[in-house]
């Protein structure tokens, strides 16, 4: 763990992580702690950039969104950074990651349905600096989470 961080810091992490919408005053009790030291540790935990950002975990299923795939490219060496960012802007590209191997991108992808996701793949390999794309169909989700579990045991 990072020297900056005391017992207190990743307490706070591991109870937002798991419970964010959660309010100081229930969470300042929960660690026995004044309310505005919970409010200074969090400032302070966001200013260091350990908290980027509150959300929710929408189940996108439940709107609509049942095909989700992954998406490798192959991409022209000099384009790399150009596709992914172009990409990062399609509202249905859950994420974008740069990858070593036998492909430079992968594409977590969400949409209502397969002729949608087809219509997208087929946008995308009009590319020319798109060189070869394999798409695979997520049948199932066994395990979808943002939390490194290994972070949230590891915490008292």
């Amino acid at each position: 763990m990072p020297r900056e961080l005391d017992d207190l810091d990743l307490r706070i992490l591991k109870a937002l992580a798991l419970r964010g919408k959660e309010g100081v005053r229930k969470l300042a009790r929960e660690l026995g702690k004044s309310p505005s030291t919970i409010t200074e540790r969090i400032k302070k935990l966001e200013e260091r950039g350990y908290i980027s950002g509150y959300t929710a975990l929408v189940n996108y299923a439940k709107l609509g969104y049942q095909v989700n795939a992954v998406t490798l490219l192959q991409v022209d060496g000099a384009y790399i950074e150009q596709v992914e960012r172009e990409l990062a802007k399609k509202p249905n590209v859950r994420a974008v990651f740069d990858i070593t191997g036998e492909y430079d991108i992968a594409l977590i992808l969400s949409f209502k349905s397969v002729p949608d996701l087809d219509k997208f793949i087929k946008s995308l390999i009009r590319n020319p600096h798109i060189k070869r794309s394999m798409t695979s169909l997520i049948f199932r989700v066994i395990k979808d989470t943002p939390h490194v579990e290994e972070f949230l045991r590891s915490v008292g």
